[in-house]
C-alpha cells in the first residue's frame, strides 16, 4: 500500500516548535503563505503547516493546505480552554464533535469525524500511557468569558474545549471529503478567566506584537502573574501534545486502512438521514 498522507496543522510557534523538535527530518518547504514543512514517519507521509491565529487565517491556510499536500487525514492540534468543571491544565481531549459560537449561537460544523476519533483514542490507550479525553471543540474568533459562555453551552455537550481555529479548518476538511481529528490540550481551565483581549495583543491579522505587549503590561500590571502561569501551562501542553500527535501519526496508518469509510459528524446532507 502506498504511505498514507497526515495533514497536521496548528496555529502558532508555541504548539509546532515542541512538535518539530521530535521530528528530525523535517524539512522547511516555505515560509508563506505560512510556514510548511514535511516529513517521513514509517508509512506516514507528514505535511505540518502552522496557519496562524484565528478563524479565518486557519481557514485559508487548511484551504491552501489541501490544495498543496492532497492529504487522506487531517489533525488539527493545538492549545484550548477549558470552560466547564472537569478539564485541567495538561488534559488532552479529542474532539467527536465541532461548534462555532459567534458571540449568540452555538452552530454545529461537520468536519469532524467522530468514529475515526473513537478507533483512534481505542489505539493510542493501548499504546501510550497518556490520558485523552472525548469532548466537544467550540470555536470563537475572540477570548470568551467563560463565566458568560458556561451556562449558555447546549446540555448534550461534554468537556466542551475552546478554540479559535478548529471549526474553519473542519468545515474546510467537510468540503473536500477528508477525515479531520481535532486534538487539543488544555492551557486554562474553567475557573481561569483571562484579563486582557486579544486586540490588546495583536494586531488586525492576530500577529502578537511585542510592543503591544508591552503596552498593555504598563497598564495592566496585575496579568503579569497570568501570562507567566499561561506561558508555563502552555510549555507544558505543547510537550503533551508533541508525544500524542507522534504517537498518533503512529496509529494512524492502520486505523484508516482498517475502515474504508468515515462519518462526519453533522454533515449537513446526511444527518437527517437514518
Amino acid at each position: 500500500m502506498p504511505p498514507i498522507t497526515i495533514g497536521l496543522i496548528a496555529a502558532m510557534p508555541d504548539e509546532t516548535r515542541p512538535l518539530l523538535r521530535r521530528l528530525h527530518a523535517a524539512t522547511l518547504l516555505a515560509q508563506q503563505p505560512f510556514p510548511l514543512w514535511r516529513a517521513q514517519m514509517g508509512d506516514a507521509d507528514i505535511w505540518l503547516a502552522q496557519s496562524g491565529m484565528g478563524p479565518k487565517r486557519a481557514e485559508s491556510a487548511a484551504a491552501r493546505f489541501v490544495e498543496m499536500a492532497s492529504p487522506d487525514v487531517i489533525v488539527s492540534f493545538g492549545f484550548g480552554g477549558g470552560v466547564l468543571p472537569g478539564l485541567s491544565v495538561g488534559d488532552l481531549v479529542m474532539g467527536t464533535g465541532c461548534l462555532h459560537y459567534d458571540g449568540r449561537d452555538f452552530t454545529p460544523v461537520a468536519g469532524i469525524d467522530a468514529p475515526l476519533a473513537g478507533d483512534v483514542m481505542k489505539a493510542l490507550a493501548q499504546r501510550t500511557p497518556l490520558t485523552v479525553t472525548s469532548g466537544t471543540i467550540i470555536t470563537s474568533g475572540a477570548i470568551l468569558a467563560k463565566h458568560l459562555v458556561a451556562p449558555l453551552i447546549p446540555a448534550a455537550v461534554t468537556s466542551p474545549v475552546l478554540d479559535m481555529e478548529t471549526a474553519s479548518v473542519a468545515d474546510i476538511a467537510a468540503r473536500h471529503d477528508i477525515p479531520l481529528l481535532a486534538l487539543r490540550a488544555i492551557t486554562d481551565d474553567a475557573g481561569e478567566e483571562f484579563g486582557f483581549s486579544l486586540d490588546e495583543f495583536t494586531d488586525t491579522e492576530l500577529n502578537i506584537k511585542p510592543h503591544r505587549v508591552v503596552t498593555t503590561l504598563l497598564r495592566k500590571p496585575w496579568i503579569l502573574p497570568q501570562l507567566i502561569r499561561l506561558a508555563r501551562s502552555s510549555k507544558r501542553a505543547g510537550e503533551l501534545l508533541a508525544s500524542a500527535v507522534l504517537e498518533l501519526v503512529e496509529v494512524l496508518p492502520a486505523t484508516t486502512r482498517r475502515t474504508p469509510s468515515y462519518s462526519f459528524v453533522q454533515r449537513p446532507e446526511t444527518a437527517d438521514q437514518g
